[in-house]
């Protein structure tokens, strides 16, 4: 089977609200799926029952095509968005202990874990103990023992969260490893940059609700292109139809807003006498379509 996590219609209730309300995925092998939304919006409870750990009040979870859920969790790796290892234990033992958890043998899962550690370089710590470790170094530790069994699965809850940015490009150079051997990742962030990087299909949910699910270039396509972005060493005066600009990279980037076409963008530029260096025109980025369909299903309300 090629799908490695589907979801039907789950829907989860706390206090007679849904935390999540029929919400259907499904993340085929190989492939690195964004579940996103901003806080608060239930992307951790599905990630929940998903893995067993809460079950649904309807709905359905099937892992690894069909297989016997208490079979399956021994081929998935879990990074929770809150931390937790056992302070006072050594790295290498917190490692081992991970994967004996994960149905290894002892001797392989030492072996695993001296591997995982050169490859996050922090073999030279496996002897200290967990409290002597920085937060980003604790962070790779546990992102080390989620992929430690080489997961079929593998489900990263905020995994960007408070590392400094040689450690992000590190953990997502380990990420394309992972999906060139075969494994399916569920990311989920609020984070659409990360998103746009790593992810080819997207769910986005709010208030426990689907607003978007699909291709992440359809997506955009979808939307139109709203954005124009223009190489200049100044700007006109009066951008008529612009609703947002944003300066980068030196490049001014226009949201026009309902009914404006972009050449009108650069006929400002022409009737300005400014000289453009380069024009083009941009699908709108995901953080953009993020904005707008959160801010529209909160003002549905």
């Amino acid at each position: 089977m090629n799908v490695a996590l589907e979801i039907k219609d789950v829907t989860k209730v706390y206090d007679s609200r849904a935390v999540v309300d029929d919400v259907s995925l499904a993340v085929e092998r190989g492939e690195t799926f964004g579940l996103l939304g901003p806080n608060g919006s239930g992307k951790t409870t599905t990630i929940r029952m998903a893995l067993d750990i809460i079950r649904p009040e309807s709905g359905s979870v099937s892992l690894l095509g069909g297989m016997s859920t208490r079979k399956a969790l021994t081929r998935v790796g879990y990074l929770p968005e809150e931390r937790g290892l056992y302070q006072k234990s050594k790295v290498i033992d917190i490692l081992v202990y991970l994967g004996r958890l994960k149905r290894m043998d002892a001797a392989t899962a030492r072996a695993n874990a001296r591997e995982m550690l050169q490859r996050v370089g922090l073999y030279e710590y496996r002897n200290k103990k967990v409290q002597a470790l920085s937060r980003g170094m604790t962070q790779l530790v546990q992102f080390s023992g989620a992929l430690l069994h080489k997961p079929e699965l593998i489900i990263l809850d905020e995994p960007f969260a408070g590392l400094d940015p040689l450690n992000v490009q590190l953990m997502k150079e380990i990420l394309r490893e992972q999906k060139e051997r075969g494994a399916a990742i569920v990311f989920s962030t609020h984070q659409m940059p990360d998103v746009e990087e790593l992810c080819e299909r997207v769910l986005l949910i709010n208030d426990g609700q689907t607003l978007l699910y699909g291709r992440l270039t359809e997506l955009r396509r979808a939307r139109g292109m709203r954005s124009v972005r223009v190489t200049a060493d100044r700007q006109p005066e009066n951008m008529l139809g612009v609703v947002d600009t944003k300066l980068q990279n030196g490049s001014f980037e226009y949201l026009m807003g309902e009914g404006t076409k972009p050449d009108e963008v650069l006929r400002a530029y022409l009737d300005a006498s400014i000289p453009v260096e380069r024009y083009e025109i941009a699908l709108p980025s995901l953080n953009q379509i993020f904005i707008e369909e959160v801010s529209r299903a909160r003002n549905a309300k």
